[in-house]
């Protein structure tokens, strides 16, 4: 199964990152002007191949080499004959540089610029040249007016390497940015198109290396895209295997009245490989898993002492589905934070890190907080978090020292060692209830069949988005359980169970 993501590049950059990958292009002999001519020919083609008939644009242009893009788009629209128009934000006697170059060259070419102002028609394919990577603040005016402008007129959209107002570092929305149709972007992939608003605004994405000299291409990067080439893999089992080689999952969880979340988790670890899968709940909650799971084997218990009797035979502990946030649930998380196991931590176990009623556990763990999660473990607002999402999963890898999975659009891994992965895949349909606790039993499972936190966090969250990308096209009604089938599929195709 492939997706257009499949053959985008891995890496991913800071516009710092790009800015100086772009100076070492043009101090390795390719001009400035050279580069931009390049991006202005991929942005084209991919213009009239999505659409192929329309036969007019409008380039709105600001002011920086993004502009200079906008310019030289023009002059090959009206090339090919097709109606062009270009409105300035701004007075063009402030371009420079290779920008100015290109203003020269559309003028030369006959291109019809106007100044922008609020009551400018706008037709065709609207192509957003205006601020590119370098925004640092709020979009201020005029170039605020026109976004809006752009964003109520309806009329489809190209962005030219990101669309205007939104932060490349981040995906964060700097007060008002555009929504594009499609977005062409160059030399490096920018963070910020993958996470927060950043899938939202560019729309379909596409990807030109200007023909850069891969050797002239950093190794060091702000992130990974998570992607088939890049993900661990579980070995392939010998015909001699037997359960005790694939590790033994606990999941701990369901207080009364959430059952289903921990069982949802156990069946996930039970599909997804773990040679065993105990299930730790409220007495009320087992004869209900055995009649839907008997290969798995629940207990109920009240005390730590119970669980820690069955947690001795555990090698993984899936921890918080369910678990509530009363007196049950604090005794065996932290009975649970008390034992040498690695662990994964979800739901209210969280919580009641966040409270302080539970210690975190000592040793190897991952943690997988959505944003209002992640916010309260940091003591900031879900909006400080979603400002910058990169930012906030470091800090929670720092301050707990734990591989962590910031749940949301683009999902980030972070390893307290510095290391992040992002997920570019998913889909809106996954919104809803029990997903992350098939996360959590996917999790589990990687773990107890021998993959490192971080290897495993990357590999169960790709799985799952892809899994939800794959049965999201049937709409809305998506039920976690509908999940765990595509995950173990997906997961026999990634790293097949013989080789």
């Amino acid at each position: 199964m492939t997706h257009p993501h499949d053959d985008l590049p891995v890496p991913l950059y800071s516009a710092q990152q790009v800015r100086d990958l772009d100076a070492r292009l043009i101090a390795a002999g390719t001009p400035g002007f050279e580069l931009m001519r390049r991006a202005a020919h991929a942005a084209w083609r991919a213009l009239r191949r999505h659409w192929p008939d329309a036969g007019e644009i409008t380039v709105l242009a600001g002011h920086g080499n993004n502009a200079g893009d906008g310019y030289l788009i023009a002059a090959l629209a009206l090339r090919a004959s097709w109606r062009v128009r270009v409105l300035a934000v701004g007075d063009t006697s402030r371009l420079t540089g290779d920008a100015a170059s290109a203003y020269g060259e559309a003028r030369a070419a006959g291109v019809d610029i106007d100044l922008w102002n609020d009551r400018a028609h706008l037709r065709g394919v609207l192509v957003d040249a205006l601020l590119g990577t370098g925004l640092g603040g709020t979009v201020r005016e005029p170039y605020a007016s026109a976004i809006t402008a752009i964003n109520a007129r309806g009329l489809p959209v190209l962005a030219v390497d990101i669309p205007s107002g939104l932060s490349s570092d981040t995906g964060q929305v700097l007060g008002v940015a555009v929504r594009a149709d499609l977005t062409v972007t160059f030399i490096g992939l920018k963070l910020g198109l993958f996470t927060a608003n950043g899938p939202d605004q560019c729309g379909e994405l596409v990807f030109d290396g200007l023909d850069a000299d891969p050797a002239l291409i950093p190794d060091d990067c702000v992130a990974r895209r998570l992607a088939p080439a890049s993900l661990a893999r579980l070995a392939a089992r010998p015909k001699a295997a037997h359960k005790g080689l694939f590790g033994h999952a606990l999941v701990i969880g369901g207080d009364t009245g959430m059952g289903g979340a921990v069982l949802l988790a156990a069946e996930s670890a039970l599909r997804c490989g773990a040679g065993l899968v105990s299930l730790a709940t409220r007495a009320a909650h087992v004869p209900a898993a055995l009649a839907r799971h008997p290969e798995l084997m629940a207990r109920g218990v009240s005390s730590s002492a119970e669980l820690l009797r069955l947690a001795e035979r555990a090698d993984v502990l899936v921890v918080g589905p369910g678990v509530g946030r009363e007196g049950w649930g604090r005794v065996l998380v932290s009975a649970a934070a008390s034992l040498e196991r690695a662990q994964v931590w979800d739901a209210d176990a969280l919580n009641l890190l966040a409270e302080g009623l539970v210690s975190r556990p000592s040793g190897d763990w991952v943690m997988t907080p959505h944003p209002a999660e992640a916010a309260r473990l940091l003591g900031i607002s879900t909006a400080e978090v979603q400002a910058d999402r990169p930012k906030a999963a470091h800090a929670l890898a720092q301050r707990y020292q734990a591989v962590v999975v910031l749940k949301g659009v683009g999902s980030l891994v972070a390893a307290p060692d510095g290391r992040l992965a992002l997920c570019s895949h998913g889909h809106p349909a996954m919104a809803g209830a029990g997903l992350g606790d098939v996360l959590s039993g996917i999790l589990g499972a990687l773990l107890a069949q021998g993959m490192s936190s971080f290897d495993a966090a990357g590999l169960a969250v790709w799985l799952h988005a892809r899994a939800g990308e794959s049965l999201g096209p049937q709409g809305r009604g998506l039920a976690a359980s509908d999940l765990i089938p595509a995950v173990r599929q997906l997961l026999e195709e990634h790293s097949p169970c013989l080789n």
